[in-house]
Protein backbone atom coordinates (compact mmCIF):
# COMPACT_ATOMS: atom_id res chain seq x y z
CA UNK A 1 0.00 0.00 0.00
CA UNK A 2 1.19 3.50 -0.89
CA UNK A 3 0.09 6.82 0.57
CA UNK A 4 -1.23 9.14 -2.13
CA UNK A 5 -2.69 12.65 -2.20
CA UNK A 6 -5.37 13.78 -4.64
CA UNK A 7 -6.49 17.38 -5.23
CA UNK A 8 -10.20 17.93 -5.84
CA UNK A 9 -11.73 21.05 -7.32
CA UNK A 10 -14.60 22.40 -9.32
CA UNK A 11 -16.66 25.48 -10.04
CA UNK A 12 -19.69 24.41 -12.13
CA UNK A 13 -23.00 23.06 -10.90
CA UNK A 14 -23.44 21.81 -7.34
CA UNK A 15 -19.74 21.71 -6.54
CA UNK A 16 -20.31 20.73 -2.91
CA UNK A 17 -22.24 17.67 -4.06
CA UNK A 18 -19.58 16.79 -6.65
CA UNK A 19 -16.87 16.97 -3.98
CA UNK A 20 -18.88 14.82 -1.53
CA UNK A 21 -19.53 12.27 -4.29
CA UNK A 22 -15.84 12.28 -5.22
CA UNK A 23 -14.80 11.61 -1.59
CA UNK A 24 -17.25 8.68 -1.54
CA UNK A 25 -15.95 7.40 -4.89
CA UNK A 26 -12.34 7.62 -3.70
CA UNK A 27 -13.26 5.65 -0.56
CA UNK A 28 -14.89 2.98 -2.75
CA UNK A 29 -11.94 2.47 -5.11
CA UNK A 30 -10.51 -1.02 -5.34
CA UNK A 31 -7.43 -1.61 -3.16
CA UNK A 32 -7.84 1.89 -1.70
CA UNK A 33 -8.78 3.43 1.62
CA UNK A 34 -9.64 7.10 2.15
CA UNK A 35 -7.55 8.08 5.18
CA UNK A 36 -8.59 11.72 5.48
CA UNK A 37 -9.67 14.77 3.57
CA UNK A 38 -9.10 18.45 4.14
CA UNK A 39 -11.69 21.11 4.66
CA UNK A 40 -13.07 22.72 1.52
CA UNK A 41 -11.62 26.05 0.42
CA UNK A 42 -13.24 28.70 -1.77
CA UNK A 43 -10.50 30.03 -4.02
CA UNK A 44 -10.20 32.55 -6.83
CA UNK A 45 -9.95 31.14 -10.35
CA UNK A 46 -6.48 30.31 -11.54
CA UNK A 47 -5.47 30.65 -15.17
CA UNK A 48 -8.62 31.95 -16.83
CA UNK A 49 -9.93 34.71 -14.55
CA UNK A 50 -13.39 35.19 -16.10
CA UNK A 51 -15.07 32.27 -14.34
CA UNK A 52 -16.67 31.52 -10.96
CA UNK A 53 -14.54 30.84 -7.87
CA UNK A 54 -13.49 27.25 -7.23
CA UNK A 55 -14.01 24.92 -4.31
CA UNK A 56 -10.87 22.92 -3.56
CA UNK A 57 -9.85 20.13 -1.18
CA UNK A 58 -7.28 17.35 -0.88
CA UNK A 59 -7.81 13.67 -0.06
CA UNK A 60 -5.22 11.37 1.50
CA UNK A 61 -5.40 7.75 0.36
CA UNK A 62 -3.73 4.46 1.11
CA UNK A 63 -3.75 2.55 -2.17
CA UNK A 64 -2.50 -0.63 -3.75
CA UNK A 65 -3.16 0.79 -7.21
CA UNK A 66 -0.23 1.64 -9.46
CA UNK A 67 0.07 5.33 -10.44
CA UNK A 68 -1.55 4.93 -13.88
CA UNK A 69 -4.32 2.72 -12.49
CA UNK A 70 -5.10 5.41 -9.91
CA UNK A 71 -5.01 8.11 -12.61
CA UNK A 72 -7.50 6.12 -14.72
CA UNK A 73 -9.78 5.73 -11.69
CA UNK A 74 -9.64 9.49 -11.06
CA UNK A 75 -10.55 10.20 -14.67
CA UNK A 76 -13.53 7.82 -14.36
CA UNK A 77 -14.73 9.68 -11.24
CA UNK A 78 -14.45 12.99 -13.13
CA UNK A 79 -16.48 11.62 -16.04
CA UNK A 80 -19.19 10.37 -13.68
CA UNK A 81 -19.50 13.97 -12.42
CA UNK A 82 -20.05 15.23 -15.97
CA UNK A 83 -16.49 16.42 -16.56
CA UNK A 84 -15.70 16.85 -20.23
CA UNK A 85 -12.04 17.24 -21.11
CA UNK A 86 -12.19 19.40 -24.23
CA UNK A 87 -8.57 20.52 -24.28
CA UNK A 88 -9.23 23.86 -22.55
CA UNK A 89 -6.84 24.29 -19.65
CA UNK A 90 -7.74 26.02 -16.40
CA UNK A 91 -11.32 26.67 -17.45
CA UNK A 92 -14.56 25.97 -15.59
CA UNK A 93 -15.35 22.36 -14.72
CA UNK A 94 -17.71 20.26 -12.63
CA UNK A 95 -14.91 18.24 -11.05
CA UNK A 96 -11.15 18.09 -11.42
CA UNK A 97 -9.08 15.39 -9.71
CA UNK A 98 -5.29 15.67 -9.83
CA UNK A 99 -2.95 13.03 -8.50
CA UNK A 100 -0.47 15.16 -6.56
CA UNK A 101 1.93 12.72 -4.95
CA UNK A 102 2.50 9.05 -4.16
CA UNK A 103 5.08 8.18 -1.51
CA UNK A 104 8.27 6.87 -3.07
CA UNK A 105 7.15 7.54 -6.65
CA UNK A 106 8.88 9.95 -9.00
CA UNK A 107 7.49 9.62 -12.50
CA UNK A 108 7.41 11.58 -15.73
CA UNK A 109 5.79 10.23 -18.87
CA UNK A 110 3.28 11.41 -21.46
CA UNK A 111 0.30 10.83 -19.13
CA UNK A 112 1.51 11.56 -15.64
CA UNK A 113 4.16 13.46 -13.69
CA UNK A 114 4.66 12.75 -9.99
CA UNK A 115 4.87 14.69 -7.88
CA UNK A 116 2.54 17.04 -9.74
CA UNK A 117 4.87 19.64 -11.28
CA UNK A 118 2.85 22.74 -10.35
CA UNK A 119 2.06 22.19 -6.67
CA UNK A 120 4.55 24.78 -5.42
CA UNK A 121 2.83 27.78 -7.02
CA UNK A 122 -0.76 26.90 -6.19
CA UNK A 123 -2.12 28.01 -2.84
CA UNK A 124 -5.44 26.33 -3.70
CA UNK A 125 -3.57 23.00 -3.54
CA UNK A 126 -1.09 23.84 -0.78
CA UNK A 127 -3.67 25.05 1.77
CA UNK A 128 -5.66 21.80 1.90
CA UNK A 129 -2.55 19.65 1.40
CA UNK A 130 -0.84 21.34 4.36
CA UNK A 131 -3.83 20.45 6.57
CA UNK A 132 -3.06 16.79 5.95
CA UNK A 133 0.70 16.72 5.46
CA UNK A 134 2.55 19.99 6.17
CA UNK A 135 5.79 18.07 6.69
CA UNK A 136 5.51 16.10 3.44
CA UNK A 137 8.65 16.52 1.34
CA UNK A 138 7.82 16.72 -2.36
CA UNK A 139 10.83 15.53 -4.39
CA UNK A 140 12.28 18.41 -6.37
CA UNK A 141 9.91 20.97 -4.83
CA UNK A 142 10.35 21.09 -1.06
CA UNK A 143 8.33 20.67 2.13
CA UNK A 144 4.61 21.46 1.82
CA UNK A 145 4.55 23.83 4.80
CA UNK A 146 7.48 25.85 3.47
CA UNK A 147 5.94 25.99 -0.01
CA UNK A 148 2.68 27.27 1.50
CA UNK A 149 4.53 29.94 3.49
CA UNK A 150 5.94 31.28 0.20
CA UNK A 151 2.65 31.07 -1.74
CA UNK A 152 0.12 33.86 -2.32
CA UNK A 153 -3.06 32.63 -0.62
CA UNK A 154 -4.95 35.92 -1.03
CA UNK A 155 -8.63 35.29 -1.57
CA UNK A 156 -8.49 31.65 -0.40
CA UNK A 157 -10.91 31.04 2.48
CA UNK A 158 -12.26 28.02 4.28
CA UNK A 159 -15.75 27.26 3.02
CA UNK A 160 -18.37 27.20 5.81
CA UNK A 161 -19.40 23.69 6.84
CA UNK A 162 -22.22 22.51 4.64
CA UNK A 163 -21.40 25.05 1.93
CA UNK A 164 -23.51 27.95 0.80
Amino acid sequence: MTRAFVALGGNLGDTHAYLRQAFDALAALSQTRLLAHSRIYRTPPWGLQAQPPFLNAVAELDTGLAPHELLDALLDIERSAGRVRDGERWGPRTLDLDLLHMDGVVLHDERLTLPHPRIAGRAFVLLPLAELAADLELPGQGRVGALLAAADAAGCIVEPAGGR
